[in-house]
């Protein structure tokens, strides 16, 4: 039985936790806490402090298991941890919110730093009004065109299976080559 580590990462409240709890096949383990308001408008309740962690059988050869990082910069010391062994990555992007535009770009450039693993970049929350076309995002977040950039929605299993193929069969191929 083959097991491929895959991390999904990404800004504060791009989806990452949805995004494995779509498609999970095991409660996902979440280490997710309130956090405090000061009064300001809550973008959401909680947030992911050390990591969310769910796993799905592709077939009975091949289990997926997805390593969901925090997305809060003071929690960063777990993005290496979680990097170890990771086979391939996911950056989650809000299509939504284009001023977390610039740190998804930054998240990606430090995982690329970790391992030089496959990737892909999911526009999350492409079934919302404001949502940014997937072309205009891939020119905000200055990808090359050979980045597989996907719409995605992360609440919904098809489209989360969707990201999840497309980034297997980019591993795939890299283990084939030899890479």
């Amino acid at each position: 039985m083959q097991t491929v580590k895959m991390v999904v990462t990404g800004p504060f409240s791009a989806g990452k936790t949805e995004f494995i709890q779509s498609v999970s096949e095991i409660d996902v383990v979440s280490t997710e806490r309130k956090i405090s308001s000061d009064g300001e408008k809550m973008v959401k309740e909680a947030t992911t402090v050390a990591m969310d962690f769910g796993r799905i059988t592709v077939d009975e050869d091949l289990v997926l298991y997805l390593f969901g990082t925090p997305g809060q910069k003071r929690f960063d010391f777990m993005w290496e941890i979680l990097s170890e062994g990771m086979l391939g990555f996911i950056v989650m992007v809000d299509s939504a919110r284009p001023e977390t535009f610039r740190e998804a770009r930054g998240i990606l450039q430090t995982f690329r730093a970790y391992a030089p693993t496959p990737y892909v970049v999911a526009a999350n929350k492409q079934d919302a009004e404001d949502a940014w076309e997937v072309d205009d995002m891939r020119h905000a977040l200055r990808l090359d065109s050979k980045i597989k950039l996907l719409p995605c929605v992360a609440t919904n299993r098809k489209s989360v299976k969707t990201v999840l193929l497309e980034l297997l069969y980019s591993i795939l191929a890299e283990m084939e080559s030899g890479g």
